[in-house]
């Protein structure tokens, strides 16, 4: 690993200004333990109210592993999509700016040094919880961007949001899921392709 990747390890996410956004090696996913998923169901709820608590590293592998991670030598995931184009990215924006989560490489490459939290919902809550998801759909993996194509990239995204109420459930966690994102503002903020299509959003954080 390189050093300067091994330094940023060291350094809680929240100390990192936007001035030195650079990429961020995650430590690896924590697969094991966790509630039973009876329980999980029966105590899986959406959150609006939010503390300043922020995640910690491990956390945050945790949290991306169980929403979109790798789970098998052949590179499939955690969650299914359509026969296996995993068309869907997985986005962190959070107060020292955007992150691209790599899930081969369990890291996070930087997209935008800014805070762009309020770009991710029409809720007050959004502009200060720890951490916004934003799915986008990278529809050069579809046939297009028909209805149906679009169909299967919502699906798929609620397979990945699905997974992340289960492990906010199991961590003490707070989480709800959102269609009402500013998203020509947001996709310009982040750079996005003309084929991205942002799907939905998902605030992450510690309940108050």
């Amino acid at each position: 690993m390189p050093k300067s990747l091994i330094a940023l390890c060291l350094v809680p996410l929240g100390l990192i200004s936007a001035q030195e956004l650079t990429p961020v090696a995650l430590p690896a996913p924590q697969t094991s333990g966790g509630k039973p998923l009876m329980q999980l169901l029966k105590e899986r709820k959406s959150v609006r109210d939010f503390g300043p608590r922020q995640l910690s590293r491990q956390t945050l592998s945790n949290l991306l592993w169980a929403a979109w991670g790798i789970n098998r030598e052949d590179g499939r995931r955690t969650a299914p999509s359509a026969s296996n184009r995993q068309e869907i990215d997985v986005y962190l924006v959070m107060a020292e700016g955007a992150y691209l989560y790599d899930a081969k490489a369990n890291a996070l490459k930087p997209v935008a040094p800014t805070d762009l939290r309020k770009l991710t919902g029409t809720q007050a809550y959004v502009a200060d919880v720890p951490v916004n998801l934003v799915y986008v759909a990278d529809t050069a993996k579809l046939s297009g961007d028909d209805p149906g194509s679009l169909a299967t990239a919502n699906a798929d995204t609620g397979f990945i949001a699905q997974n992340v109420y289960l492990f906010c459930a199991s961590e003490g966690l707070g989480t709800v899921v959102r269609g009402s994102v500013d998203r020509a503002p947001l996709a310009k903020a982040m750079n996005l392709r003309a084929q991205q299509r942002i799907i939905l959003a998902q605030s992450v954080g510690y309940p108050k």
